[in-house]
């Protein structure tokens, strides 16, 4: 066999191989596992969207920001964590800061939300969580410590006129457990949680 017959039959074969794996992989298994998702887990393959009275809220999967247009807090509902996404929450810019603990940029907006969230809560600088003053690695973090959603308590239930009692159980039942009762902490979806203040609100 000519070496030109031999190169030609291993250029067709590399062709055909290329053909079928790109069918297979491109094509079949991302559509398999698709169809997979919309079956067994349809909410989550569709991005955990929550609904309130048939409305998109958001998704459960990426944080919020409740504030207006300013940036300040709207004191009657309970805040997320600082973002470092984009503008805040952008899913198109997932990031943290990038900012080593050294940094004076960092150490000055730390300083800064301290303030702020000692002012908004009424607290001691030296009593707000570390994650009311730092974002998360992907800057889009929908949880927050339950110390954090408790330290809302009575702000959040004064601007509602709520009995703080009442806007605590809440806070404690949406306190979500370990992973496996072993991995993580425990933390309190924030989105999830201003949603239920709204049904207890009514």
């Amino acid at each position: 066999m000519s070496t030109a017959r031999t190169s030609a039959r291993q250029v067709g074969v590399a062709v055909r191989s290329v053909l079928v794996l790109t069918a297979a992989l491109g094509i079949v298994y991302p559509l398999a596992v698709t169809g997979v998702g919309q079956v067994v887990a349809n909410h989550q393959a569709n991005g955990s969207v929550v609904t309130v009275n048939g409305e998109d809220a958001g998704s459960a999967l990426i944080g919020q920001s409740f504030t207006d247009a300013d940036g300040a807090a709207l004191p009657e509902w309970f805040q997320s964590r600082p973002s470092a996404a984009g503008d805040g929450y952008d899913g198109g810019a997932s990031s943290g800061s990038n900012l080593g603990p050294t940094n004076p940029d960092l150490t000055a907006a730390i300083d800064e939300r301290r303030a702020a969230v000692s002012e908004l809560e009424g607290v001691e600088p030296g009593d707000v969580p570390a994650d009311a003053l730092t974002a998360s690695s992907s800057g889009l973090d929908p949880h927050i410590s339950p110390e954090y959603a408790l330290l809302q308590v009575d702000r959040v239930a004064a601007e509602r006129e709520l009995d703080p009692v009442d806007v605590r159980a809440l806070v404690e039942s949406a306190v979500e457990g370990r992973r496996g009762g072993v991995l993580g902490e425990q933390t309190v979806n924030v989105l999830q949680l201003n949603i239920a203040l709204l049904e207890l609100d009514t």
